[in-house]
């Protein structure tokens, strides 16, 4: 791999200032700065320094973001901070996107990657990955929800979802909801169905991997590989 595509990839930067870094001799590999952006490189072997940083080769990233509310799940927006300009410098890099939606008013657990193929079967309603939400309600929830989500609640539209699952909790008012597709303000329809109204929500699971409880609202993290092979594991 070239040394300009590289440092574009792994650190976000253009080709452009990998050039320029390199004029200025701040490109080092195994010990020796690099002269030209066209000196090809073996990533998963050579060391490698940009801008003073050691680099650590990985083909795709994977970040967990808590997010706050009035960010909007987009890589670019022109009324909106976005969820991708929450993320650091350390681990920003080309391709990053969310995998996946929340609404700007929600907050909680999104993923962020480059890896498209992932991201593709992770979302495929083929794939039943669960997210699960924790939902504030205008009026207390009833028992009776249950049964109804179960059998796959018909929301307004006439779409009918795929049976979901509500785990109630202590306070009358706050439930747990777990989905595993994703229409377009799915949770708070699926409410308004029943005859309720969502008045805050928060995602704290994807799949097997729940958002990290020490993780501080518009703060990430990123996400092992080990972590990633979790998505698809139910709880």
């Amino acid at each position: 791999m070239r040394i300009d595509k590289f440092a574009a990839e792994q650190t976000g930067i253009s080709r452009a200032d990998a050039k320029a870094m390199i004029k200025k001799r701040q490109i080092i590999v195994n010990g020796e700065p690099v002269k030209s952006g066209e000196v090809h490189i073996d990533p998963e072997n050579d060391d490698i320094v940009i801008g003073g940083k050691h680099i650590d080769y990985r083909e795709h990233l994977y970040i967990m973001l808590n997010k706050p509310a009035g960010t909007v799940c987009a890589v670019k927006d022109e009324l909106s901070p976005t969820v991708v300009e929450l993320i650091p410098p350390e681990l920003r890099r080309k391709g990053l996107f969310p995998a996946g939606r929340l609404d700007k008013d929600t907050e909680g657990f999104v993923f962020i990657t480059d890896d498209g193929a992932l991201a593709h079967k992770m979302l495929s309603p083929r794939s039943h990955v669960e997210k699960e939400y924790e939902v504030t309600l205008e009026k207390p929830a009833e028992k009776g929800y249950a049964a109804v989500f179960e059998a796959g609640v018909t929301i307004d539209g006439g779409e009918k979802c795929l049976p979901a699952k509500i785990i109630f909790t202590d306070d009358e008012r706050v439930v747990r909801l777990i989905i595993c597709e994703g229409k377009y303000h799915q949770v708070k329809r699926m409410m308004e169905a029943v005859g309720n109204r969502v008045t805050f929500l928060k995602r704290v699971r994807i799949g097997g991997i729940p958002l990290d409880p020490d993780l501080p609202l518009g703060q990430c993290r990123e996400i092992l590989h080990k972590e990633v092979l979790n998505i698809y594991a139910k709880q």
